[in-house]
Protein backbone atom coordinates (compact mmCIF):
# COMPACT_ATOMS: atom_id res chain seq x y z
CA UNK A 1 0.00 0.00 0.00
CA UNK A 2 1.30 3.60 -0.57
CA UNK A 3 2.12 5.59 1.96
CA UNK A 4 0.85 9.18 1.79
CA UNK A 5 3.82 11.55 1.31
CA UNK A 6 3.91 14.14 3.90
CA UNK A 7 3.68 17.80 3.49
CA UNK A 8 6.14 20.43 4.28
CA UNK A 9 4.48 23.00 6.75
CA UNK A 10 3.62 26.07 5.33
CA UNK A 11 6.25 28.48 5.45
CA UNK A 12 6.62 31.27 7.93
CA UNK A 13 6.15 34.37 7.11
CA UNK A 14 9.11 36.66 7.56
CA UNK A 15 8.95 38.98 11.03
CA UNK A 16 9.07 42.50 8.87
CA UNK A 17 5.60 40.80 6.70
CA UNK A 18 4.04 40.34 10.23
CA UNK A 19 5.18 43.49 11.53
CA UNK A 20 3.85 45.73 8.03
CA UNK A 21 0.43 43.59 8.59
CA UNK A 22 0.22 44.41 12.84
CA UNK A 23 0.68 47.89 11.75
CA UNK A 24 -1.76 48.35 8.34
CA UNK A 25 -4.78 46.49 11.53
CA UNK A 26 -3.67 49.14 13.78
CA UNK A 27 -3.76 52.18 11.52
CA UNK A 28 -6.82 51.34 10.23
CA UNK A 29 -8.34 50.67 13.47
CA UNK A 30 -7.42 54.15 14.77
CA UNK A 31 -8.93 55.66 11.62
CA UNK A 32 -12.20 54.09 12.16
CA UNK A 33 -12.02 55.20 15.70
CA UNK A 34 -11.29 58.86 14.47
CA UNK A 35 -14.11 58.53 12.31
CA UNK A 36 -16.72 57.15 14.47
CA UNK A 37 -15.55 60.18 17.33
CA UNK A 38 -16.08 62.58 14.48
CA UNK A 39 -19.24 61.48 13.54
CA UNK A 40 -21.06 61.36 16.97
CA UNK A 41 -19.26 64.25 18.70
CA UNK A 42 -22.12 66.67 17.31
CA UNK A 43 -24.82 64.22 17.49
CA UNK A 44 -23.78 63.76 21.24
CA UNK A 45 -23.20 67.23 22.19
CA UNK A 46 -26.49 68.26 20.68
CA UNK A 47 -28.45 66.09 23.11
CA UNK A 48 -26.48 66.84 25.85
CA UNK A 49 -27.22 70.68 25.42
CA UNK A 50 -30.92 69.77 24.71
CA UNK A 51 -31.11 67.72 27.61
CA UNK A 52 -29.52 70.67 29.69
CA UNK A 53 -31.29 73.32 28.35
CA UNK A 54 -34.57 71.27 29.01
CA UNK A 55 -33.42 70.50 32.94
CA UNK A 56 -33.21 74.42 33.30
CA UNK A 57 -37.25 74.60 33.70
CA UNK A 58 -37.19 71.42 35.59
CA UNK A 59 -34.76 73.02 38.05
CA UNK A 60 -36.41 76.85 38.01
CA UNK A 61 -40.41 76.02 38.95
CA UNK A 62 -42.49 78.64 37.06
CA UNK A 63 -39.91 80.21 34.70
CA UNK A 64 -40.85 80.04 30.40
CA UNK A 65 -37.99 81.79 29.89
CA UNK A 66 -34.71 81.76 29.54
CA UNK A 67 -30.83 83.86 29.02
CA UNK A 68 -27.83 81.95 28.62
CA UNK A 69 -24.61 83.71 30.72
CA UNK A 70 -20.98 83.23 31.78
CA UNK A 71 -19.93 84.22 34.57
CA UNK A 72 -16.12 84.45 35.82
CA UNK A 73 -13.84 86.69 37.79
CA UNK A 74 -14.03 88.98 34.38
CA UNK A 75 -17.76 89.37 35.01
CA UNK A 76 -21.06 88.71 33.29
CA UNK A 77 -21.72 87.94 29.90
CA UNK A 78 -24.97 86.99 27.58
CA UNK A 79 -23.69 84.24 25.61
CA UNK A 80 -26.42 83.05 22.40
CA UNK A 81 -25.87 81.38 19.02
CA UNK A 82 -22.74 80.01 18.62
CA UNK A 83 -21.02 80.92 22.39
CA UNK A 84 -24.02 79.02 24.02
CA UNK A 85 -21.76 76.34 24.67
CA UNK A 86 -19.56 78.35 26.94
CA UNK A 87 -22.73 79.41 29.32
CA UNK A 88 -22.56 78.10 33.01
CA UNK A 89 -25.56 80.26 34.01
CA UNK A 90 -28.85 80.12 33.06
CA UNK A 91 -31.38 82.87 34.09
CA UNK A 92 -34.87 82.28 34.42
CA UNK A 93 -37.98 83.99 33.86
CA UNK A 94 -41.47 84.42 34.16
CA UNK A 95 -44.04 85.07 31.50
CA UNK A 96 -43.50 88.60 32.53
CA UNK A 97 -40.19 88.95 33.35
CA UNK A 98 -39.59 88.35 37.30
CA UNK A 99 -36.61 86.57 37.86
CA UNK A 100 -37.70 83.10 38.94
CA UNK A 101 -33.42 81.97 39.86
CA UNK A 102 -30.83 80.72 38.17
CA UNK A 103 -29.59 77.10 36.95
CA UNK A 104 -26.18 76.14 38.07
CA UNK A 105 -24.15 73.04 36.99
CA UNK A 106 -22.56 70.88 39.41
CA UNK A 107 -19.87 67.93 39.00
CA UNK A 108 -18.25 65.08 41.49
CA UNK A 109 -17.53 61.42 41.05
CA UNK A 110 -19.91 59.33 42.07
CA UNK A 111 -19.19 55.52 42.98
CA UNK A 112 -19.23 54.50 39.24
CA UNK A 113 -18.43 57.67 37.34
CA UNK A 114 -18.75 61.35 37.20
CA UNK A 115 -22.48 62.48 38.49
CA UNK A 116 -23.58 65.78 36.64
CA UNK A 117 -26.13 67.55 38.00
CA UNK A 118 -27.63 71.39 37.41
CA UNK A 119 -29.19 72.76 40.23
CA UNK A 120 -32.02 75.46 40.73
CA UNK A 121 -30.79 78.92 42.59
CA UNK A 122 -32.69 81.57 43.69
CA UNK A 123 -30.54 84.75 44.63
CA UNK A 124 -32.75 86.68 46.52
CA UNK A 125 -33.45 84.55 49.28
CA UNK A 126 -29.74 82.38 48.69
CA UNK A 127 -31.75 79.33 48.77
CA UNK A 128 -31.50 76.39 46.33
CA UNK A 129 -35.03 75.66 45.00
CA UNK A 130 -34.67 72.47 42.22
CA UNK A 131 -32.21 69.72 41.61
CA UNK A 132 -31.79 67.49 38.10
CA UNK A 133 -29.32 65.19 37.40
CA UNK A 134 -28.33 65.24 34.01
CA UNK A 135 -25.69 62.26 34.07
CA UNK A 136 -25.14 59.57 36.43
CA UNK A 137 -23.90 55.56 36.26
CA UNK A 138 -24.54 54.67 39.56
CA UNK A 139 -25.67 51.35 40.92
CA UNK A 140 -29.56 50.31 39.94
CA UNK A 141 -31.61 50.44 43.19
CA UNK A 142 -28.92 52.27 45.43
CA UNK A 143 -27.17 54.86 43.76
CA UNK A 144 -29.38 56.03 41.40
CA UNK A 145 -31.72 56.73 44.32
CA UNK A 146 -30.36 60.86 43.86
CA UNK A 147 -32.36 60.72 40.59
CA UNK A 148 -36.07 59.05 42.52
CA UNK A 149 -35.53 59.19 46.16
CA UNK A 150 -38.57 61.65 47.27
CA UNK A 151 -36.86 62.50 50.39
CA UNK A 152 -33.98 63.28 49.31
CA UNK A 153 -35.28 65.44 46.53
CA UNK A 154 -36.72 67.57 49.12
CA UNK A 155 -33.45 68.50 50.43
CA UNK A 156 -33.24 70.95 47.03
CA UNK A 157 -36.53 72.56 47.67
CA UNK A 158 -35.27 75.20 50.52
CA UNK A 159 -31.13 74.16 51.16
CA UNK A 160 -29.22 77.36 52.51
CA UNK A 161 -26.48 78.55 50.06
CA UNK A 162 -26.09 82.06 52.16
CA UNK A 163 -22.94 84.00 51.69
CA UNK A 164 -21.23 85.91 54.17
CA UNK A 165 -21.50 89.58 54.74
CA UNK A 166 -19.01 90.46 52.36
CA UNK A 167 -20.38 88.22 49.40
CA UNK A 168 -17.02 86.50 49.29
CA UNK A 169 -17.79 83.12 50.40
CA UNK A 170 -20.38 80.57 51.53
CA UNK A 171 -21.50 81.42 55.35
CA UNK A 172 -22.10 77.37 55.61
CA UNK A 173 -20.24 75.11 53.21
CA UNK A 174 -22.73 72.33 51.74
CA UNK A 175 -22.84 69.23 53.15
CA UNK A 176 -23.74 65.48 53.19
CA UNK A 177 -25.13 64.24 56.40
CA UNK A 178 -26.48 60.69 57.26
CA UNK A 179 -30.51 59.99 56.80
CA UNK A 180 -31.79 61.49 60.08
CA UNK A 181 -28.77 63.65 61.16
CA UNK A 182 -29.57 66.89 59.28
CA UNK A 183 -30.20 69.73 61.97
CA UNK A 184 -29.18 72.42 59.55
CA UNK A 185 -30.69 74.17 56.43
CA UNK A 186 -27.20 73.93 54.43
CA UNK A 187 -27.14 69.97 55.17
CA UNK A 188 -28.70 67.43 52.97
CA UNK A 189 -29.84 64.46 54.52
CA UNK A 190 -28.01 61.58 52.50
CA UNK A 191 -29.45 57.70 51.68
CA UNK A 192 -29.26 54.99 53.33
CA UNK A 193 -26.95 52.99 50.97
CA UNK A 194 -26.16 55.12 48.79
CA UNK A 195 -23.39 56.78 50.77
CA UNK A 196 -21.10 57.26 48.44
CA UNK A 197 -23.84 58.67 45.54
CA UNK A 198 -25.00 61.13 47.91
CA UNK A 199 -22.01 62.28 49.87
CA UNK A 200 -20.90 63.37 45.63
CA UNK A 201 -23.99 65.33 45.45
CA UNK A 202 -22.95 67.41 48.47
CA UNK A 203 -19.54 67.75 47.26
CA UNK A 204 -20.70 68.56 43.92
CA UNK A 205 -23.00 71.39 45.06
CA UNK A 206 -20.15 72.66 47.60
CA UNK A 207 -18.05 72.83 45.38
CA UNK A 208 -20.30 74.82 42.63
CA UNK A 209 -22.01 77.05 44.84
CA UNK A 210 -18.22 77.96 46.43
CA UNK A 211 -17.39 78.86 42.98
CA UNK A 212 -20.43 80.24 41.29
CA UNK A 213 -22.32 81.81 44.04
CA UNK A 214 -19.39 85.33 45.06
CA UNK A 215 -19.07 85.65 41.17
CA UNK A 216 -22.97 86.12 40.47
CA UNK A 217 -23.50 88.03 43.67
CA UNK A 218 -22.48 91.53 42.48
CA UNK A 219 -24.85 91.05 39.57
CA UNK A 220 -28.31 89.95 41.17
CA UNK A 221 -29.79 93.32 40.23
CA UNK A 222 -28.71 92.51 36.47
CA UNK A 223 -30.07 89.95 36.40
CA UNK A 224 -33.47 90.89 38.16
CA UNK A 225 -34.06 92.96 34.59
CA UNK A 226 -36.63 91.40 32.62
CA UNK A 227 -34.98 89.85 29.27
CA UNK A 228 -35.39 91.32 26.22
CA UNK A 229 -38.65 89.74 24.11
CA UNK A 230 -35.80 88.43 21.61
CA UNK A 231 -33.96 86.19 23.93
CA UNK A 232 -36.38 84.48 26.20
CA UNK A 233 -34.91 81.11 25.09
CA UNK A 234 -32.04 81.75 23.84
Amino acid sequence: MNQPIPQPPPPTPPSMRLIATLGLIAMFSGLAIVLVYQITFEPIARNRREALEKAVFDVLPNAVQRVNYRVDQDGLTRVEGNEVASANAYAGYTEDGRLVGLALPASARGYADVIRVLYGYDPVREIIIGFKVLQSAETPGLGDKIETDPAFLQNFEALSVKLNEEKSALLHDVVTVKRGQKNEPWQIDGITGATVSSMAIGQALRESTAELLPLLAPHVDVLREAPSSDGGTS
